[in-house]
């Protein structure tokens, strides 16, 4: 680290935050993946995996790009599916959406800013 350079393992670093893997919720805050700036999530999610209940963030903004998969992202005015890699969705602070992985999919969420849900 002493050269400015941080390398590591989005799934292993994720693992006990559900993917995420940079954000303010990590810990000790001297980690430079500890920021308040910016979340990064690696997910991973088979084939069926959904996210049935509407959720929504009131103070972020939302990003979500497909590395490999088929992922469906259900917002309450229009329905989106990320099918090639590449694609992605964004959204703005107070959308509300559910997610279902339409095939076993890898996918990569940034929000920004981080900060702890209400």
């Amino acid at each position: 680290m002493s050269s400015g350079v941080i390398i590591g393992n989005s799934i292993a670093e994720g693992k006990d935050y559900q993917g995420w893997f940079m954000g303010h919720f990590i810990s000790p805050s001297s980690d430079p993946r500890s920021t308040n700036t910016v979340e990064l999530k690696w997910g991973t999610h088979r084939q069926g995996d959904r996210r049935e209940d509407w959720t929504k963030d009131t103070r972020v903004t939302s990003l979500s790009i497909l590395i490999s998969g088929r992922f469906r992202l259900e917002f309450s005015e229009r329905s989106v599916l990320l099918a090639q890699q590449g694609d992605y969705a964004m959204w703005l602070p107070g959308v509300e959406h559910w997610w279902e992985a339409e095939a076993d999919t890898t996918i990569l969420t940034v929000r920004f800013p981080s900060m702890p849900s209400p």
